[in-house]
């Protein structure tokens, strides 16, 4: 196993399609939740804990083996906004591409036939970190950083916010990272035993309807 390949899976400029997607921030901006850097961490905490934790302990179990069709039908579950399935499958897609070009794997070719509309991209992604040489915790600190990364990037686009400020947020938020990260992959090996009912289904509402009025946007900078 090499860390370093944590790294590139976890880089922003991995092709992933991750750079046009604001992880809900979008439509929060525009309803005035996201003003500045201080409700910027309130949002990202509240991204944290609900959705950020469940695509951690999807992609936790799906590097620790599961099975990647039980894992997304448990995705689906716990999605209930169509938008936000959509855009899940099509990041997955996306996701695989970059994955089978970066780390091959029978794995992800199997998986790139059996969805060829997509899978969940939590799902992709345990499997894209399994293929690197990774394990489950690996994989879920990369998904609870791309669950706060991706606002605090778009806000910085959206609200013409400092950087500096942005990254202010996400160093703060650190500490609740590796939590969040421990927590979803401590779900993760109990779902090798007992099922997909072992996983967080912690929800976030206002993201779901945010995304839902998103969608029907006819102008708006990003895809999600």
């Amino acid at each position: 196993m090499t860390r370093a390949a944590l790294l590139v899976l976890a880089d922003g400029r991995f092709p992933a399609g991750g750079h046009a997607h604001s992880g809900g921030a979008e439509a929060a901006v525009k309803a005035g939740r996201i003003t500045g850097a201080a409700s910027l961490e309130d949002f990202c905490r509240g991204r944290l804990h609900t959705t950020g934790l469940v695509s951690a302990a999807l992609a936790a179990a799906a590097a620790a083996g599961a099975d990647p069709g039980e894992l997304d039908s448990a995705a689906d579950a716990r999605t209930p906004s169509p938008a936000l399935r959509v855009a899940a499958r099509r990041l997955g897609r996306q996701l695989v591409r970059a994955a089978r070009a970066a780390w091959p794997s029978p794995e992800l070719d199997a998986l790139a036939r059996r969805f060829p509309k997509g899978a969940h991209q939590p799902v992709v992604l345990g499997l894209a970190a399994r293929a690197a040489g990774l394990g489950p915790e690996d994989a879920a600190h990369c998904s609870v950083y791309e669950s706060v990364s991706g606002p605090a990037t778009a806000t910085v686009r959206l609200l013409s916010l400092d950087p500096f400020e942005a990254t202010a947020v996400l160093a703060r938020l650190a500490p609740e990272l590796d939590l969040m990260a421990r927590a979803a992959t401590d779900s993760a090996r109990r779902v090798l035993t007992d099922g997909t009912d072992a996983l967080p289904a912690a929800s976030a509402p206002l993201l779901e309807i945010g995304a839902q009025a998103h969608a029907a946007w006819s102008v708006r900078l990003f895809a999600s």
